[in-house]
C-alpha cells in the first residue's frame, strides 16, 4: 500500500510524504504506482523551477517526501493544492492500494 501525507500549518500546505509501493501489479509493471510516483516527481520538479526554499527532501526506492521553508508562497500552494487532487483523483477508485491523507501541524 503506498500512503501520501500532506502537512498543513494553518491551513497552508508546508509538504507530504509518498511511502510505499501499491502493490496493485508486479514492480515494475504497476501502472497505479507509476502516476503516483510521477505526481510526486511533479512536485520536486515544480520546487526546483520555482526556486522554493526546500526545508527537506528525500528520495528513495519507495519513499519521497519534500516539505518547504517557504510554504507560505502561493505559486508553492498552488503546486501543492495541484498535487493533492491529482493524488486525490488517481486513487478515488483503489482505497486498497493508496491512502491519502491531510495531517495538520
Amino acid at each position: 500500500m503506498t500512503r501520501i501525507t500532506f502537512y498543513k500549518k494553518q491551513g497552508d500546505y508546508i509538504g507530504f510524504i509518498v511511502d510505499g509501493h501499491t502493490g496493485k501489479a508486479e514492480y515494475g509493471k504497476d501502472l497505479l504506482c507509476a502516476q503516483l510516483s510521477t505526481v510526486a516527481q511533479l512536485a520536486i520538479v515544480g520546487c526546483e523551477i520555482g526556486n522554493f526554499k526546500i526545508a527537506n527532501k528525500e528520495i528513495a526506492d519507495g519513499h519521497l517526501e519534500i516539505f518547504l521553508e517557504d510554504y507560505k508562497n502561493p505559486n508553492a500552494q498552488y503546486l501543492f493544492k495541484t498535487c493533492y487532487q491529482s493524488f486525490k483523483s488517481i486513487i478515488i477508485d483503489e482505497k486498497k492500494y493508496a491512502k491519502l491523507e491531510v495531517k495538520n501541524v
